[in-house]
C-alpha cells in the first residue's frame, strides 16, 4: 500500500500550502531593475527612459507609463474643453437647427441648454435625433439623457473610475460656485495616457484630409499641406515657410487659434472646429465673401 503522505499531492491539493505570489505588474518590474530605486515622480519617469534606451520597454510603452504617473496630479481643470468653446444645443431649436449644429461640429454627444448657456439641463446624443426625425411630435425633453456634473478639482484618476463604473462618456465641469466651468469627456482623459485617439473624422491611410460638409463647405484637417488645400479650393496660399495649413493659419493669426476662432488666409476663412495637444485638428473652411485677390493671389 502507497504511503497517503507521499507521491503527488491529492487532488484537492494541500489546504495548508502557501498562496500563490501575486503577479507584479509592469511598473513594478521595471522599479525593481533600477538600483538604487527612484526617489520621486521624475526619477521615476527618468527611469523610464533609461529602460527605453535599454530596449527593455517599447517607446509606446515608456509614453504610456509616464502619461499613468503624471495624471495622477491632473484634474478634470488641466483637461477640460472651457464653457466658451462647448458645442451646445438649445433645447428651443427647431429639428433643423438641431441637426446643423450635429453636422456642423460631428460630436455624438451635446450638451443641452435652456434659456442660458450656464443651464445644462442634459446631454443628447446624435444618434438620438433620428428618433425625432421619424416622430416630429415627439418631445426633444424625453430624448435627453442626465447630465453628469463634477467639480475642477476632481482628480482625472478617479474621473476615469467614474466614467467607466457608470458607463457615461462625457461630463460637465463645475467651478467653486457652482458655475459650468466646461466640459471633459472620457476620451481626453484616455488621451493623457495613450496620446491622442484618432476617431472617423481623422485623416486615415493616405486619404485627403478634406471633406465636405452637408452645407457645403469643407472640413479640412490641420495637418494637411498647403499644396492640397491650394488644389482643393483653386487658390494660392504661400507655401513656401511652412507646410501645413494649420501652421499657415496660425503664423497669419500670431498664434493657435482656439476652438470657434476663425481666421481668414486669402480668399478662404478657416474657422477652427477642433484642437487637441495644442494643435488645430480640424477647420470648417469656406470663401470670403468679396475678397480682392491681389496678384499673387492672396
Amino acid at each position: 500500500m502507497s504511503d497517503p503522505h507521499s507521491g503527488r499531492p491529492q487532488r484537492g491539493g494541500d489546504r495548508h500550502a502557501a498562496p500563490p505570489a501575486p503577479r507584479r505588474t509592469l511598473l513594478q518590474k521595471l522599479i525593481e531593475l533600477v538600483a538604487p530605486g527612484p526617489d520621486s515622480r521624475d526619477e521615476l519617469i527618468e527611469s523610464l527612459a533609461d529602460a527605453e534606451q535599454k530596449e527593455l520597454i517599447a517607446p509606446e510603452s515608456r509614453m504610456m507609463l509616464e502619461g499613468v504617473i503624471r495624471m495622477a496630479d491632473m484634474t478634470a481643470g488641466d483637461v477640460m474643453v472651457p464653457a466658451g468653446r462647448m458645442d451646445q444645443l438649445d433645447i428651443a431649436s427647431d429639428y433643423d437647427e438641431l441637426l446643423h449644429g450635429v453636422i456642423d461640429t460631428g460630436h455624438s454627444r451635446f450638451p443641452v441648454y435652456e434659456g442660458g448657456r450656464e443651464n445644462v439641463i442634459g446631454i443628447l446624443m446624435a444618434k438620438d435625433l433620428l428618433k425625432l426625425q421619424r416622430s416630429p411630435d415627439l418631445n426633444l425633453r424625453t430624448l435627453l439623457r442626465p447630465a453628469v456634473f463634477v467639480p475642477e478639482s476632481k482628480g482625472l484618476n478617479e474621473l476615469l473610475r467614474d466614467f467607466r463604473s457608470n458607463r457615461n462618456h462625457l461630463a460637465i465641469v463645475i467651478d467653486e460656485f457652482g458655475s459650468t466651468a466646461g466640459l471633459i469627456t472620457i476620451e481626453d482623459v484616455l488621451e493623457e495616457i495613450v496620446g491622442e485617439i484618432e476617431d472617423e473624422f481623422d485623416d486615415k491611410d493616405g486619404e485627403s484630409g478634406i471633406y465636405t460638409l452637408a452645407d457645403g463647405s469643407q472640413r479640412v484637417a490641420g495637418d494637411v499641406d498647403i499644396v492640397a488645400v491650394n488644389e482643393a479650393f483653386g487658390t494660392l496660399l504661400p507655401n513656401d515657410e511652412f507646410d501645413s495649413i494649420g501652421g499657415l493659419v496660425a503664423h497669419e493669426l500670431g498664434r493657435v487659434p482656439r476652438r470657434g476662432e476663425s481666421v481668414t488666409v486669402g480668399e478662404l476663412v478657416f474657422s477652427v472646429m477642433l484642437t487637441r495637444g495644442g494643435a488645430v485638428r480640424w477647420f470648417k473652411v469656406t470663401r470670403a465673401p468679396e475678397v480682392a485677390v491681389g496678384p499673387d493671389g492672396i
